[in-house]
């Protein structure tokens, strides 16, 4: 796969308007592995491979053990590698990112409320919209996984 272009470079104050939403994101108050754990979930889902690998390099340096990495794809069956936050998150970015096939439902919104507050769903949502975003334009550009670059 070649890069297509390099759109950081292309619409540096574009990007740097996403990196101002990440900025708040980091400082919104949600826990920090959470919103990574939401992060690399919402790739994988998209299947961007840039944001996977990153995502999966980024919780491996904080400490976040392989077992409970290599199954974010399948968090259900993660059992109590992932708390009750984390589960609600995950099921709310799974709903919201495939809203044009889920809708969204009420059932959905409910059990998210149930977990966060409203500030907490906001800034979740925030966070996924903003990956969703950063997902179309590696995967829309063919930006290369770090795993994947020549050595």
């Amino acid at each position: 796969m070649t890069r297509r272009l390099d759109y950081n470079r292309i619409a540096p104050s574009g990007i740097k308007a996403f990196g101002s939403v990440y900025g708040y994101v980091l400082q919104c108050g949600l826990p920090a592995e959470l919103v990574e754990v939401v992060y690399l979930r919402v790739s994988q889902i998209n299947k961007s491979a840039y944001w996977v690998d990153m995502h999966t390099r980024d919780l491996i340096r904080t400490g976040v053990p392989i077992d409970k990495l290599a199954l974010v794809q399948a968090w259900r069956e993660g059992g109590d590698l992932f708390n009750a936050a984390e589960r609600a998150a995950l099921a709310w970015a799974e709903t919201v990112t495939r809203a044009a096939d889920t809708g969204v439902p009420d059932e959905e919104y409910k059990a998210a409320r149930a977990a966060f507050s409203e500030k907490e769903l906001v800034d979740l949502t925030i966070a996924i919209s903003l990956m969703n975003a950063y997902d179309h334009m590696a995967i829309s550009f063919r930006n290369t996984p770090q795993a994947t670059d020549k050595k």
